[in-house]
């Protein structure tokens, strides 16, 4: 049997990283105790001392030294707690392994005691001793490794440290709303949050965590189906990152990182970010405890879900319902793209099978698909000033006006302007309507489901047995893709019908990219990806260009069309279609009112 003290330091391996696992573990404690304000000091990035104080229930005198022994916790008694654990710690291991590799020090006073007690060092047979405190609980941790000089020569930079510690503040913040906290190093105060009933409004923890520039691109979401809630904020795919570090995913108020979950995010941005590009947002899904599964990973940072699949789905359809609306707003079964935006060749049609595309485009000639009547705002707006009250004092009315207002103008055959109820809108005019095209040819294409293409020599692909069982036990999931793949050996492979919007592409290459999917998350949306592709290179062609002339009419039919359309916020490069510039920011630009 190896002695107690070793085997608690072989757990603080698993639990203890760095002093941000240290601060994770005790917040998260805090947080299961009720607190509803968390004091965090640290020095010297935390390896010299962490504490952390709470006003949460606090603990009896005969807890205290039973919550410093392994295996020890009051937050669950049986395997059925522990199949549906609503706390965010409870094995038992996080301050044994904390008290194994630091000096730490213990305070507590519980609701109904009049004293508070005190313990230091580690182990049951510790003898609490009285001490002075209020209501909640206070841990002190100071010299951490100072008995593991080879765990402590791997920390980094003391401002590394403080990051990762910020970073572990940030999420416990953004996860629990409701819960004021304050983090101080060396002294110095560096993050003050309110509770929720000091702050009712979510946005300002939002900003502050965040950014102003998320929180005036962040969409709310809120979707519930099926035992599932999704709730939260994402930002336009116009605010999109270099790197994924503004994504924020909480199952039951418990930061994780789930490859399930992400491969649905990155699915519902598929068409809307430029390559290499990361969406931004701070979701939380909430689900009956017993559907999912906590106790997976040494820290709890990975989960599993027991109906995956519909987790993936749910998640997937509620994001992309969102940024289906975007910015706009409405239904979603309310902004598709309408027909009769232009007479003739308003984009390229889908090519007929063994046809190609149709050449650029030829005449823009755009119809207003209302009647006229609500247009004579935008041509009065447009008349000369006779008199009276100045132009500028006459805001189109809000019940009139529609989401993007009325044309006014063109700006050298780029750019349509606009005027808004609530200012002025600028729209780029070739990826507006490279969006409704595109927008309408995955339409069309969706209606003629997927057709196949023969071809001309079977291609031949050596896979792994594995991946040739998968195809085998999957042809019906290959043929809905518009692939014909036959089995000729235990490892190889015969190609013999691909996607016909897809020919001239590499089919082995295609069919190993599905195959990986298959493997690594049990379906594959390369097909689409691959189509969608293929038409966004179809609709941008046949968009308007730039130094085309519009009538005020056709830029109309234009914005009316664009507000239809879904995801018509960004072209399918992930370049914004409009933006505004309310009647304040413009004010601001020209000094008025001071």
């Amino acid at each position: 049997m190896l002695p107690s003290q070793l085997v608690n330091q072989i757990a603080a391996g698993e639990v203890v990283e760095r002093p941000a696992s240290v601060i994770k573990e005790l917040v998260e404690n805090s947080l299961d105790a009720g607190a509803r304000h968390i004091d965090i000091e640290v020095e010297q990035g935390g390896v010299r001392r962490m504490r952390v104080r709470d006003d949460g229930c606090g603990m009896l005198r005969e807890d205290l030294a039973l919550a410093l022994a392994r295996h020890a916790t009051s937050k669950i008694i049986d395997l059925q707690g522990l199949e549906g654990v609503r706390t965010l710690g409870f094995r038992g291991e996080a301050l044994p392994s904390i008290a194994s590799v630091s000096r730490l020090e213990l305070i507590s006073r519980e609701q109904a005691e009049e004293l508070a007690w005190r313990i230091a060092g580690e182990g049951p047979e510790l003898e609490p001793t009285p001490a002075s405190h209020p209501v909640g609980t206070t841990l002190d941790v100071r010299d951490l490794f100072y008995n593991t000089p080879a765990r402590r020569k791997f920390l980094r930079a003391e401002r590394t440290e403080l990051g990762h510690i910020e970073q572990s503040v940030r999420r416990a913040a953004l996860a629990s709303p409701e819960v004021g906290f304050r983090l101080i190093h060396n002294g110095r105060e560096l993050l003050g949050l309110p509770s929720r009933a000091e702050q009712p409004d979510p946005g300002e923890r939002l900003g502050v965590l965040l950014g102003e520039d998320f929180l005036e691109q962040a969409l709310r979401i809120e979707e519930e189906a099926v035992g599932l809630r999704l709730a939260g904020w994402v930002a336009r795919p116009t605010f999109s990152r270099s790197q994924p570090d503004m994504q924020y995913f909480f199952v039951n108020h418990r930061v994780v990182r789930d490859k399930l979950v992400s491969h649905a995010v990155r699915q519902a941005f598929h068409d809307v970010l430029y390559q290499d590009r990361h969406p931004a947002y701070v979701l939380y899904l909430d689900l009956d405890p017993v559907m999912v599964d906590v106790n997976v990973h040494p820290t709890k940072h990975e989960v599993r879900f027991r109906e995956g699949r519909q987790v993936h789905d749910f998640v997937f359809r509620a994001l992309h319902r969102r940024l289906a609306v975007g910015a706009l707003g409405g239904e979603p079964g309310l902004r598709t793209p309408v027909t009769s935006l232009a007479e003739g060749a308003v984009g390229p049609r889908l090519p007929q099978e063994g046809g190609s595309p149709p050449p650029a485009q030829r005449s823009m000639r755009f119809r207003v698909a209302e009647e006229p009547a609500p247009y004579r705002l935008s041509f009065e707006a447009q008349q000369p000033w006779a008199g009276g009250d100045a132009p500028g004092d006459r805001p189109v009315p809000e019940s009139s006006a529609p989401p993007l207002g009325f044309a006014v103008g063109q700006l050298h055959g780029v750019y349509i302007l606009a005027q808004a109820a609530e200012g002025l809108v600028l729209v780029d005019m070739h990826a507006a309507h490279e969006r409704i095209n595109y927008e309408r040819l995955k339409c069309g294409w969706a209606e003629g489901a997927l057709r196949s293409q023969p071809l001309l020599l079977p291609v031949s692909l050596r896979v792994s047995r594995h991946e040739a069982d998968l195809v085998e036990g999957h042809q019906e999931l290959f043929r809905s893709l518009g692939l014909q793949i036959d089995r000729l050996g235990a490892e190889s492979l015969a190609v013999r019908e691909i996607p016909a919007i897809l020919q001239g592409s590499d089919p082995a290459r295609l069919v190993a990219d599905v195959l990986a999917d298959l493997v690594e998350q049990g379906a594959s949306d390369r097909i689409r990806q691959a189509i969608d592709g293929v038409l966004a290179s179809m609709a941008c062609h046949g968009s308007v260009r730039a130094s085309r002339r519009l009538s005020v009419e056709e830029m109309n039919a234009l914005l009316r069309d664009l507000e239809r359309t879904e995801r018509g916020d960004q072209c399918g490069h992930g370049r914004p279609t409009w933006v505004r510039l309310s009647m304040a920011e413009l004010d601001r630009l020209f000094l008025r009112g001071r």
